[in-house]
């Protein structure tokens, strides 16, 4: 069995090979022929116009292949990139913020310990390019500069472009434009969303958040890492391109729907728990099986389970719980 998964990864210890080659086998099918869809409609051009059979496409899942374009173009990344050229590599040659650098290289050994492309000993080693893209990235969007977790998606962006200037383009538009004032300083759009999150279960899922109520756990304890990291090394490689997929062409209401499916699958398990250590034990565990390894059925479900969910829904829960955040200062 290979210990090492196609993107680098090492497998743990009990990785369940064998559960995860009957799966893989079957998705295999699903790639392939997704892959001769994909290519029909790219018939070699780098344009895709936003339309339902896209989106339905995407959802569907991007072959591999062509994840790095599909995800430049639906982002508006590639746009931005032809609009100005050579801008990255002037980043990288300009005046450079002393306190800047020093953050990011003590966060470059702690990036992907267990990926091997990641290592020191690589070559190439991928901690030079992502090194680099946090630099230029800390100087492009000087009100974020650099904060943690950026390591690890700028970290997968450079795995699926293989291409410095690609996933910095891509890191824009997850940090510029997708995800609202994640990472700034005071991370209010984060927690913001934490809470939003917290009235969808309310309304969705009350079961569970009267548990929580009940026992004082706050969201962002259990949560924060989905929303920081948007799911990486918390849900498996393949499952979490899936989301990205859509996350790029559908925005950030996919971060949502990952959350409330996988606390609406788990629910009658949730609710087992009877204390407060407990509880964040169970919401640990709810990102592990093959619920989660299942890349295809897990997708379908995040657009069924939650049912409906809308931008508007969102963005008024948003002005409330923003507003109730300020106003605790």
């Amino acid at each position: 069995f290979c210990r090492v998964d196609p993107y680098g990864f090492e497998r743990p210890e009990d990785f369940d090979y064998a559960s995860y080659e009957a799966f893989f086998s079957r998705y295999l099918v699903v790639l392939t022929r997704r892959a001769m869809k994909w290519s029909k409609l790219l018939k070699g051009n780098n344009s895709i116009q936003k339309s339902l059979k896209v989106k339905r496409y995407i959802r569907k899942g991007i072959p591999n292949e062509h994840r790095a374009l599909v995800w430049m173009i639906v982002s508006g990344a590639q746009a931005n990139m032809e609009q100005n050229p050579g801008y990255y590599h002037r980043l990288l040659e300009g005046e450079k913020n002393a306190k800047l650098l020093e953050a990011i290289k003590t966060d470059m050994n702690r990036t992907f310990p267990d990926n091997v492309k990641f290592r020191k000993t690589a070559d190439p080693c991928l901690q030079h390019a992502l090194y680099n893209v946090l630099v230029a990235y800390g100087h492009h969007n000087k009100s974020v500069g650099y904060c943690q977790g950026m390591n690890f998606i700028a970290g997968y962006l450079i795995l699926i472009t293989k291409n410095e200037e690609e996933s910095f383009w891509l890191l824009d538009a997850l940090i510029g434009r997708i995800l609202p004032d994640y990472y700034s300083p005071a991370m209010l759009g984060l927690k913001t969303d934490q809470e939003v999150l917290g009235e969808l279960v309310k309304m969705k899922v009350p079961a569970v958040a009267e548990l929580m109520e009940r026992h004082g756990v706050m969201w962002t304890l259990v949560v924060s890492r989905w929303f920081i990291c948007l799911f990486i090394d918390i849900l498996p490689v393949e499952t979490v391109l899936r989301i990205w997929d859509c996350l790029f062409y559908e925005g950030s209401k996919i971060i949502f729907r990952v959350a409330l499916t996988l606390i609406k699958q788990n629910q009658a398990f949730i609710l087992e728990a009877t204390n407060f250590p407990d509880i964040c034990d169970k919401f640990k565990q709810i990102t592990k099986g093959t619920f989660v390894t299942e890349c295809h059925t897990f997708m379908q479900k995040i657009f069924t389970d939650p049912g409906s969910l809308s931008m508007a829904t969102i963005n008024k829960l948003r002005e409330t719980c923003r507003e109730k955040l300020l106003s605790q200062g």
